[in-house]
């Protein structure tokens, strides 16, 4: 795989029985087996590929409260400071800082919806700054340009996406948990109606209560228990350069965005710019995207045939004895669109002179799940013990710890750190016009 990432030795025996199983290695998965285990529960983390090996290592590594949708802004402010006491608490960095960031612009609509957003902010006690024109061109002097404005959240910050996922993986261990690479979860045994086992490739764990954490996996999975979870992902590109130059460590620009890496180099993207490939499942869930792709219309555009030969979109229902997509696509590592990537490399040099000879070292793509509104499914499914936690929609590890602190405390029957009501799965059995998020 192109995007750089930290191995993790994982535990060599699956275990007979857990209190709990989580079902994929993502931030979102490891996060939820990391506050399991931090609560005395036997959680088994069960992951096909390697930790952190999909989007989980592919995005820019913000972690934001900046510009968020009402929706998830209490679980992006409950994130910061989980990511925050997570070095403490596991002994090992995992790559955060408060560095805030920094968004410029010289467009008058996109500043008044800063600002709007800023007073709305205000109220839920998020810090953010407007910059003036001189205030802006001091922050960017990097691009020697000129700005009509700009915003900075200095609480906001970055993590790093190569040593996330599977550092929080490592602290699980650490407290008794068990992590297992390599080992698909192919469906689930029931009893009674309700969760009784996990069924893997390597074997049966016994099990009251499955967490299904799988991310672009996780409605084909649902659907082989019956449960319709309206899910498509689209195909984002993004690449990294070396280190070099001295640009902010987060600047957002409506031509490109720039994070610095752990490495001192940096990844480069531009926002929401994506393929749409393809897939059976796709068009099956076309009139509930169909508000969600009217609103990125302008972003998105038509891909090909990647999704269907990648499997995690399929319609096709299979055997818990025999093997499954997730054991023929361990890793989905689409192919980037260059044209993106050469693009975006085109735009970076022209707004940053420092970039001008510093040469790329990667370029990847990767699936990014969302749900018809833009916001994450978090709750009990119909199948009592089964919770999914998915859809995460771009925003997955900048919320990946709140998302997974809020998870362990819906299977622990403990008061849940924030209202978990907005994410709840049955909303979906309503429309989503009129409430696609807004960022």
């Amino acid at each position: 795989m192109p995007a750089p990432l930290l191995h993790v030795t994982t535990s060599p025996a699956l275990p007979q029985a857990a209190d709990a199983v989580v079902i994929g290695g993502g931030i979102v998965g490891v996060c939820t087996a990391y506050y399991l285990a931090r609560r005395g529960v036997k959680v088994a983390l069960v992951e096909k590929g390697r930790i952190g090996a999909e989007q989980s290592s592919r995005n820019w590594g913000w972690c934001r409260q900046q510009n968020r949708d009402a929706r998830e802004l209490l679980m992006a402010t409950a994130s910061l400071a989980l990511w925050e006491a997570m070095a403490g608490q596991i002994g090992q960095d995992v790559g955060f800082r408060r560095c805030g960031l920094h968004y410029l612009s010289n467009d008058e609509a996109e500043l008044a919806g800063w600002a709007r957003w800023r007073d709305f902010a205000r109220g839920e006690g998020v810090v953010t700054h407007m910059l003036s024109a001189a205030e802006a061109a001091e922050r960017g002097r990097a691009t020697g340009k000129a700005w009509k404005g700009g915003v900075f959240s200095p609480t906001d910050g970055i993590a790093d996406p190569e040593r996330a996922a599977p550092v929080i993986a490592l602290g699980t261990l650490a407290l008794g948990g068990s992590v297992h690479q390599m080992c698909a979860a192919r469906g689930l045994e029931l009893e009674g109606g309700r969760v009784a086992a996990v069924v893997t490739e390597a074997g049966v764990i016994r099990t009251r209560t499955v967490v299904m954490a799988g991310g672009a996996w996780a409605s084909s999975f649902c659907r082989q228990l019956g449960i319709r979870f309206p899910q498509a992902s689209i195909r984002s590109s993004i690449l990294a350069v070396g280190p070099g130059a001295d640009l902010p460590d987060a600047l957002h620009t409506s031509q490109v965005s720039t994070t610095r890496r752990g490495d001192g180099g940096y990844t480069l993207a531009i926002s929401g710019k994506a393929r749409v490939d393809v897939t059976a499942q796709q068009m099956r869930f076309a009139t509930s995207f169909l508000p969600m792709f009217f609103k990125r219309r302008k972003s998105l555009a038509p891909g090909g045939l990647q999704g269907l030969r990648s499997g995690h979109e399929t319609l096709r229902r299979w055997r818990l004895d025999a093997s499954t997509p997730m054991e023929r696509m361990r890793i989905l590592d689409p192919r980037p669109d260059h044209g993106q990537i050469a693009e975006t490399l085109r735009r970076a040099r022209a707004l940053f002179p420092a970039l001008a000879d510093v040469p790329v070292t990667a370029a990847w793509a990767g699936y990014i799940d969302s749900t018809p509104d833009g916001v994450p499914a978090i709750g009990e499914t119909n199948i009592p013990g089964f919770i999914l936690a998915a859809g995460f929609s771009g925003h997955g590890f900048g919320i990946g710890p709140g998302a997974g602190h809020l998870i362990a405390d819906l299977v622990t029957g403990t008061a849940p750190i924030l209202d978990p009501r907005p994410y709840h799965p049955s909303r979906f059995d309503q429309s989503s016009w009129g409430k696609v998020a807004e960022f």
